[in-house]
């Protein structure tokens, strides 16, 4: 498994057991799974870059994404209904903990200006989203392929119940929330 799997088996576990006071070795919180979603509304006009956006969606998250259609037709944004919209991947076990140490150790230190990821992203039971500008932060991208910045939205899912329970696990895990 992964350096970030064996830090979490062997010393997160137990700092958070005594942190957190748990007694039953199952409530302790951990990783679920890791969506990275890229919504893509020129998709309407241009279906060609769907696939540009799951190439190096695969490049990224080592598994091939699965291209997401439209639940209902807007008229105002000239959707219709079933018609593709965005592309996601969903990642468990050993993919999951090898994409958060790249996101961790290589991606997030090459944003520009990076200061840490907000503390008010997580949604009220214990899962964080990250929303990240463009995706060349990404060394596994190609240059060359890239026919326009974009940007993803990445979700932490953890099992954790309250919001202060995943913020602990993903700070020992070592995501850099910002100070304030």
């Amino acid at each position: 498994m992964s350096n970030l799997y064996e830090k979490y088996k062997s010393s997160i576990v137990d700092t958070l057991k005594s942190e957190l006071e748990i007694k039953n070795a199952h409530d302790i919180p951990k990783l679920s799974k890791v969506v990275i979603n890229v919504g893509a509304g020129e998709a309407i006009q241009n279906i060609k870059c769907l696939d540009v956006i799951q190439e190096y969606l695969t490049d990224i998250a080592g598994q091939k994404p699965v291209v997401k259609k439209a639940k209902k037709s807007i008229a105002s944004f000239k959707l219709r209904e079933g018609q593709p919209i965005g592309v996601k991947v969903t990642l468990r076990r050993k993919k999951m903990y090898d994409f958060l140490e790249r996101l961790i150790n290589t991606a997030l230190p090459r944003v520009r200006d990076f200061k840490g990821i907000p503390k008010k992203a997580f949604d009220g039971r214990g899962n964080y989203t990250l929303g990240i500008r463009e995706q060349l932060v990404f060394p596994e991208v190609n240059f060359e392929k890239i026919d326009k910045i974009r940007g993803m939205n990445i979700t932490i899912v953890t099992t954790a119940k309250t919001d202060e329970e995943g913020k602990l696990l993903l700070q020992s895990l070592g995501l850099p929330f910002r100070k304030n």
